[in-house]
């Protein structure tokens, strides 16, 4: 069966109530023991001081040794019986006969109780015991004539019903602030369960934990790395993917409680928190890592309480536009074969309707010539099938356009060790043919020569175009994310080029003069399979 779930506020009004209960039970039991030993001991020292007192009074010493003078013991016992509210002043003699008493028909027989032997042998003492008037505390004291003979006793008693009413009203007014306490303590308990539900949204402790386990199962799921610190900039929540990225780039493996600025020093988090504005798709290098990081402040009732950084590793970014660059480049390749193909198709279709075998015969042979040597050339060339497929393929686009593109390959380019040189190539390649393409498009002469050579495990890479040119003010310019002189939504294609020759540590040269249109030089590192 399962167990009821109390919510919050009724956990917290019932745990301060069972607190406030059981602090004023244990000062009610502590407290009554407290006065109850307080007020035994001022009974006994009142009784004692009594007791002395009348022992010292010379009334009682002449009755006790003149029985003429017998008379005035009575009188005066039961006057300091009054003045001093007492149960009883009892004077005796050496045998325990009572001289004195509150009730006259007991004076003349014996003290009862059989707690005054010790008195009657000179002691002083305390004892409670019950008499003929009931419990009591007594006190005796000896009494000594002028030559220190003992010549009798005085028994003080104070009633014990005085002490139980003492304790019954400290314990009514105990009872009276413990129920106040635990009134208050209620009423306590109520405004802090509302002010701790507020704090918490209104959640329960049961839905804070559901929330909790989610919040580290989803940061733990996520490909992102995150990290969280707090207005201090210290770190207080790192994901896997994070550590696995932190591990990457040498860093320490726990760096939970630990100062943001110590682990990373070019985070950029504690700016985020000094103005409180987000920083989005920022590039940051951790030991040679390059990461893409989203940067927010969080904030909480307009303040700003921490911030978190999401990031993820470059290389995986730059993989995902490498594929979608090449699949991109493969696809106009492809396009521009076709579109090529079907022109030639309808060409000898139409020859076929005219029945002009003759030019038909020689169009198809000049085309098979032509496309032999191409092919040729190309593939015997460069023996990546990738990059040789789409060279053939941006020929097809350069005849689509109307310019002539020559390949030259000076020396034999061997297939790549890395496949992603490939891929680097062709954005590096694609790009600088388009732009070259598209320069020559408006020109007379259009005309893109490009030039391979391959040495020492190095690829050298040459285009010139009849295009017209750059200003040299421009030339500083061109590999800028986002710069073009073409309009907006351009100027990513020299970008791309520049960030791949960064991954194949190579580097580009250009030389161009308005009207006499652009060389563009790369070299690049190009790592052979083996036994090429």
């Amino acid at each position: 069966m399962k167990m009821k779930q109390f919510n919050l506020s009724t956990i917290i009004i019932l745990f301060v109530c069972v607190v406030v209960l059981i602090s004023l039970v244990m000062t009610d039991i502590l407290i009554s023991r407290t006065i109850n030993d307080n007020i035994e001991a001022n009974i006994e020292e009142k009784a004692k001081i009594v007791s002395r007192t009348v022992a010292h009074s010379t009334i009682v010493k002449s009755g006790l040794e003149n029985e003429k003078n017998e008379a005035d013991i009575q009188e005066y016992a039961m006057e300091i019986q009054e003045s001093a509210e007492v149960l009883f002043v009892v004077v005796m003699d050496m045998d325990g006969i009572r001289k004195s008493h509150p009730a006259l028909d007991r004076i003349g027989k014996h003290f009862v109780g059989g707690d005054e032997k010790d008195v009657l042998d000179g002691k002083e003492s305390l004892s409670i015991s019950e008499g003929t008037l009931g419990k009591s505390v007594r006190a005796f004291s000896p009494v000594y004539n002028e030559q220190s003979q003992q010549i009798g006793a005085v028994s003080v008693g104070i009633s014990l019903n005085s002490v139980e009413e003492a304790l019954d009203q400290s314990h009514s007014n105990i009872l009276l602030g413990s129920a106040i306490g635990l009134f208050v303590g209620i009423i306590g308990a109520i405004i802090i369960a509302r002010y701790i539900k507020k704090i918490l949204f209104g959640l329960e402790p049961i839905a804070i934990a559901k929330i909790l386990e989610e919040r580290n199962t989803m940061l733990q799921s996520v490909h992102e790395g995150v990290v969280a610190v707090n207005k201090d900039t210290t770190i207080s929540l790192v994901n896997k993917s994070a550590l696995k990225i932190f591990n990457k780039a040498g860093l320490s493996a726990d760096p939970i409680g630990m100062a943001i600025k110590e682990y990373m020093p070019h985070t950029r988090l504690e700016r985020v928190i000094k103005t409180g504005k987000p920083e989005l798709d920022e590039e940051q290098v951790i030991n040679g890592i390059s990461i893409l990081v989203n940067r927010v402040p969080l904030i909480v009732n307009d303040e700003v309480v921490g911030a978190i950084s999401t990031f993820r590793d470059k290389t995986e970014v730059n993989q995902l536009a490498e594929q979608l660059t090449g699949v991109k480049s493969y696809a106009e390749a492809l396009r521009a074969q076709s579109h090529e193909f079907m022109n030639k198709l309808h060409v000898i279709l139409g020859l076929v309707k005219m029945k002009d075998y003759s030019h038909l015969d020689r169009y198809v042979k000049e085309i098979v010539s032509f496309r032999l040597d191409e092919v040729s050339m190309v593939t015997s060339k460069l023996k990546d099938p990738a990059l040789a497929g789409f060279i053939m393929g941006k020929l097809s686009y350069a005849r689509e356009m109307n310019v002539t593109v020559t390949i030259e390959c000076n020396d034999y380019i061997p297939e790549p060790r890395d496949p992603s040189i490939t891929h680097e190539l062709i954005t590096v390649i694609g790009n600088l043919l388009d732009n070259s393409i598209e320069a020559t498009t408006d020109r007379a002469e259009k005309e893109v020569l490009v030039e391979f050579s391959y040495q020492d495990d190095h690829l050298i890479i040459v285009v010139t175009d009849t295009g017209k040119g750059m200003e040299e003010d421009m030339m500083g310019d061109i590999f800028m994310k986002g710069y073009s002189s073409k309009g907006e939504g351009r100027g990513y294609g020299l970008f791309l080029v520049k960030e791949s020759l960064e991954k194949l540590n190579g580097t580009m040269h250009v030389e161009s003069k308005e009207g006499s249109g652009t060389t563009m030089i790369v070299q690049a590192f190009y790592k052979a399979v083996e036994n090429e």
